[in-house]
């Protein structure tokens, strides 16, 4: 799903206007019938709704949904910031047509002419949209934290007011109304995808109003929202009658120094979970028995050194290389590491310690194979690349980086973006908090390193990956909590994840 600017949404919507022989102002009805269609679903009809709207097409909607809510029986409340008969054509006109209930409408410019709230109040918030384009001030910025200070359920139309479109303006966020629920035309914002300006969103759903998919896809974007269509219609997970384990490759996971043999484990069991036909971790010996009793499934490459990475194995036999996870920071390590981007004629996953040796010896980027998968955290990153100033930043940074060495970069988070060496980002779509626990970055280098090896390029089974990642941990959530989850809970998610695209198929 494609991720355009405000000014592309803008043109969008002008363009099935036309196409579609249709008025401006019923798609604003299309539009709010759809959110009509989401609240009736998700609150209660005791509730009392409070909608603050602006006078332009953001307003133009509310006052629509109003109407229809007051229609389906809700106890309505209208607040109309500014002056009467001013504002955008189309919300004139929802105005006229919403005149003719018996439903008042309070033209308000002042703190003193909005009731108090009471405890059952829902407030929806259709004041400023997509098109708002300097910092909210005044009366508009007083109201917007009285409604941050209520502790109301808040349910924002298309983009919370306040909060921009499409750029990382930091300075903007002074004002900007923190929603609880935010129901969004079409497609995401971009701004919905980062901690800084994503906290302000709530929990997002975008829906369909019908816009052109033709224009859409049309539209020239570097930015992409992953979604379950995507993959289930660019990914096929059937299994011919005669393969065999060999039909689906052999991984190699360089993983766990002493005492950290659980990362190996891990990052093992998700990639055989995963669908790698033979895993083999090399380890340190001392790991050995741990590895043998935890997971039987794996083939084990014996370190010399009892306690650290000292040395590779032959890299002939395997398909994909994976590795990071528990492996240290021994200087026997380091020489190990600088060996295998010297060797390896694959593409490597690399994780954890790898990426903080890469850190100490930035020139070694330059000799990465090509088409390495690259899976650093925020901090991971930074010692990379320097000290980012916020998210934004830190994202461009990883496309600069990604387009300059040929990598793929897979920057962790909320809503982890794949960066492609052609600069195009894929934000993932799923996931959940509880997957902020130790291991859970081991699982995702076994799930990436198990798609290499079943023959998908680079930045396929990095999407692969992330997605899967993602989608068995918000399985594992519904399991055992977001509190309780742990990263093996996402390994026995990646069983239901894999059958639920499969039952799609």
């Amino acid at each position: 799903m494609k991720i355009l600017s405000a000014a592309q949404i803008r043109a969008a919507d002008a363009f099935t206007i036309k196409k579609q022989a249709i008025a401006s102002v019923d798609l604003m009805e299309r539009a709010a019938n759809t959110c009509v269609s989401w609240l009736k679903k998700n609150i209660g009809v005791d509730k009392n709704l409070l909608i603050f709207c602006g006078t332009g097409n953001n307003g133009g909607d509310g006052i629509a949904i109003a109407r229809l809510m007051y229609q389906n029986g809700y106890d309505v409340l209208v607040y109309v910031i500014g002056e009467k008969g001013k504002g955008s054509q189309d919300f004139l006109i929802n105005i006229a047509r919403i005149e003719k209930l018996p439903l008042t409408i309070n033209y308000v410019q002042t703190l003193n002419q909005v009731e108090a709230f009471k405890p059952n109040d829902v407030i929806i918030d259709a004041i400023f949209g997509t098109g708002l384009n300097k910092p909210v001030e005044g009366f508009y910025a007083e109201l917007i934290q009285v409604i941050n200070q209520s502790k109301k359920e808040v349910i924002s139309i298309d983009i919370p007011s306040g909060l921009f479109c499409d750029t990382s303006d930091l300075a903007s966020l002074k004002n900007v109304v923190k929603a609880t629920h935010t129901l969004t035309f079409q497609l995401p914002k971009f701004s919905f995808l980062f901690p800084e300006t994503g906290k302000y969103v709530g929990q997002f759903h975008i829906l369909d109003i019908g816009l052109d998919n033709e224009f859409i896809q049309a539209q020239d974007s570097l930015f992409y929202y992953l979604t379950e269509e995507d993959i289930r219609l660019n990914f096929d997970f059937q299994r011919e009658k005669f393969s065999h384990k060999g039909t689906y490759g052999h991984a190699l996971l360089i993983a766990g120094s002493y005492g950290k043999a659980g990362a190996a484990i891990l990052a093992a069991k998700a990639c055989l979970r995963s669908g790698a036909g033979l895993v083999s971790i090399h380890t340190a010996k001392k790991n050995v028995a741990s590895i043998h009793a935890a997971f039987p499934e794996a083939m084990v490459s014996i370190d010399s050194s009892s306690g650290h990475i000292s040395e590779i194995p032959h890299l002939s036999n395997y398909n994909a290389i994976g590795i990071g996870p528990g492996i240290g920071l021994h200087e026997d390590t380091v020489q190990v590491f600088k060996k295998l981007i010297q060797t390896s004629e694959i593409p490597l996953v690399i994780d954890a310690d790898a990426i903080n040796i890469l850190s100490e010896n930035k020139t070694w980027l330059s000799f990465l194979p090509q088409g390495s998968i690259l899976t650093p955290h925020p901090k991971e990153f930074e010692r990379l690349v320097g000290k980012c100033n916020d998210s934004f930043e830190r994202l461009q940074k990883a496309r600069e980086l990604s387009i300059k060495t040929n990598l793929v970069i897979v920057l962790k988070g909320a809503h982890t973006a794949i960066v492609s060496p052609s600069g195009k980002v894929y934000f993932n779509s799923t996931g959940n908090a509880g997957m902020a626990t130790a291991g859970s970055g081991d699982v995702l280098t076994g799930v990436i390193t198990s798609f290499l090896a079943q023959g998908y390029n680079s930045f396929e089974a990095a999407v692969l990956g992330v997605y899967l990642h993602g989608m068995a941990g918000d399985i594992a959530a519904t399991n055992y909590s977001l509190q309780a989850l742990i990263a093996g809970d996402i390994i026995d998610g990646l069983s239901g994840a894999f059958k639920a695209l499969n039952a799609k198929h």
